[in-house]
């Protein structure tokens, strides 16, 4: 069984995105990992470069900003790295910029991928979502946060990134049949510091065109991002973090100190879980189909 991972980045100094992180934590069970580097000026390529892992294979891209939604920038930047994945790759691991996954997880996820490698009726491998919200000591908990999602999907010309790189769809739009596994993703897009992540969120948001994907009461007037202002139900994260981001943990020089106490779920949420806990009836939006074979 041959793995390859998959991302694409730009301006990952600008904005902190912890892709060396990132792609560092799936290495291991990767036979190559294709990195599409967008041009930046704030050494992102040489950051990538520097890493000076044998196994990655780096491409120079240059994104189209003016792209539809309907073919989302960031969904074509994921194709242009998974395009490039060698023919003999039985499957692809798509891992972005600001994911990372836990050491403790990569046996199962190597199982799993041995289990369904041969099986026609799967196409991908769902993974459950941590959420990391205002620092590394806290996880939202609410329904605006996806709680599953496809991250390792077959090596198959038929399949492609889809939206704006949230998942994959395989065919004409076909959503893929997947596998749950006992594996998380722990995503670190809000633990940036507040001026980065205000930057991240201002140049984000630019990609979309209308008003699509814009909160309301984002004030592209402040210079620091308030997490208080955007703070939803969230509780204290009683885990352990990835290696990979240890560092990063050390390094942290904001504080973000939020009343649990004042942590409450909205009644949808609320509503969605007993319709999944006691009628069986999923209410969360799904990007895939849970495979039964």
């Amino acid at each position: 069984m041959k793995i390859a991972g998959f991302s694409f980045v730009k301006n990952a100094v600008l904005y902190q995105y912890p892709i060396v992180e990132a792609i560092r934590s799936i290495l291991p069970l990767c036979d190559e990992f294709v990195i599409a580097v967008g041009e930046c000026e704030d050494g992102t390529l040489e950051l990538i470069q520097n890493m000076n892992e044998p196994k990655l294979k780096i491409i120079e891209t240059v994104w189209d900003e003016n792209i539809n939604n309907e073919v989302h920038v960031l969904a074509a930047e994921t194709n242009k790295a998974f395009e490039q994945i060698s023919e003999d790759m039985d499957w692809a691991f798509y891992i972005q910029g600001d994911e990372v996954v836990h050491e403790k997880y990569l046996d199962t996820i190597k199982a799993n991928m041995l289990k369904y490698k041969d099986n026609t009726k799967v196409d991908g491998l769902l993974f459950n979502y941590l959420h990391f919200y205002g620092s590394y000591d806290y996880v939202g908990t609410s329904s605006n946060w996806y709680s599953h999602e496809i991250r390792v999907v077959k090596n198959k010309p038929n399949i492609y990134s889809h939206g704006d790189a949230q998942g994959f769809r395989k065919n004409d739009n076909e959503k893929l049949k997947v596998k749950p596994i006992d594996a998380y993703i722990y995503h670190y897009g809000w633990t940036r510091e507040p001026e980065a992540l205000k930057r991240k969120q201002t140049n984000f948001y630019s990609l979309y065109k209308g008003e699509f994907g814009k909160p309301k009461d984002f004030d592209k007037s402040s210079v620091v991002f308030e997490y208080e202002h955007f703070v939803n139900a969230v509780e204290r994260f009683q885990g352990t973090h990835p290696k990979a981001v240890a560092k990063l943990i050390e390094k942290r020089n904001w504080q973000f100190d939020y009343d649990i106490t004042m942590s409450r779920k909205s009644l949808k949420d609320k509503t969605k879980e007993f319709l999944k806990k006691y009628l069986g009836i999923n209410a969360y939006y799904t990007n895939y189909i849970i495979s039964k074979d």
